[in-house]
């Protein structure tokens, strides 16, 4: 049911988030804690912006699992940025093993990602893609029920800024939660969106709250991640603190705080964090 992280917050190594910590998204993909299926192997995908170079992210995917790919490895390594999104992939059954359905998916200067599913999606589809336009059609690639969910949120999206992306969310639950209502059971939708300054990021499900899928935030203090590999957080200015946001934590830490389910938490590029409810 994969497994992701997003970051906001000083320049740091890709590594810091995806090969370093003690709980790192690799390590997710074959040890995660909080689903009963560990294993998170059917590719995994990077995106990470450069702004003095584009505005629109770099994009990094392959079906190989995150583990066994030294080509990430070494990226990793040596690529920083501001704003990074990670994501390892536990294919839902039905669904395709290939690059285009690996996360994140990128249109124009925004990514996504998603941890869940659809429920019934070879059902939901048809009518999915029935409400799209033109241009939302046109920007899916491959076969998952996460893609077309991005392709549902750039058809909410009414302007720019955190305000509209989070309007747009809430928009892209609702009208998931209507297209989905005659399915046998609840789609868990943790959908993580970003245009490298604002982010928004869903703990939502159709069924009892109870069921959400795990996510945690952790704001108002500042990453480092040591030589050693061990993530930490240390008090700072509010310009220097960082924000993230992960299906399981990635380091020991208390400042880490589980997000209440059928909330979102929203990221401006002023730095200011804050929680809302998913209803529109």
């Amino acid at each position: 049911m994969c497994r992701f992280v997003l970051y906001q917050g000083p320049e740091i190594p890709i590594a810091d988030l995806v090969t370093r910590p003690s709980h790192s998204i690799i390590h997710q993909s074959f040890k995660a804690r909080e689903r009963e299926e560990p294993l998170n192997g059917d590719g995994f995908g990077l995106a990470w912006y450069t702004p003095a170079l584009s505005a629109e992210p770099a994009l990094f995917r392959s079906i190989t699992p995150a583990w066994n790919n030294q080509n990430l490895l070494h990226l990793a390594r040596v690529t920083t940025s501001r704003t990074i999104l990670a994501h390892v992939r536990a294919a839902t059954s039905g669904l395709s093993v290939m690059e285009t359905n690996c996360h994140p998916f990128v249109s124009g200067r925004y990514a996504f990602m998603h941890n869940g599913f659809i429920e019934d999606f070879h059902a939901v589809r048809r009518r999915l893609l029935a409400t799209l336009s033109d241009r939302a059609f046109g920007v899916i690639g491959g076969t998952t029920d996460s893609e077309h969910a991005f392709a549902l949120w750039l058809d909410q999206l009414d302007g720019e800024g955190a305000d509209a992306m989070a309007d747009a969310m809430a928009r892209t639950v609702a009208r998931i939660a209507e297209l989905a209502a005659d399915t046998h059971g609840p789609s868990l939708l943790n959908l993580a969106v970003t245009d490298g300054v604002n982010a928004v990021v869903s703990r939502s499900t159709t069924g009892s709250p109870e069921g959400a899928n795990s996510l945690y935030v952790l704001s108002g203090r500042r990453y480092i991640c040591n030589p050693d590999g061990e993530g930490h957080t240390e008090e700072a200015h509010p310009i220097e603190c960082s924000v993230l946001v992960a299906s399981e934590p990635l380091f020991p830490d208390p400042a880490w705080h589980r997000v209440p389910p059928n909330q979102m938490v929203v990221l401006r590029g002023t730095g200011d964090v804050e929680l809302r409810d998913c209803t529109p």
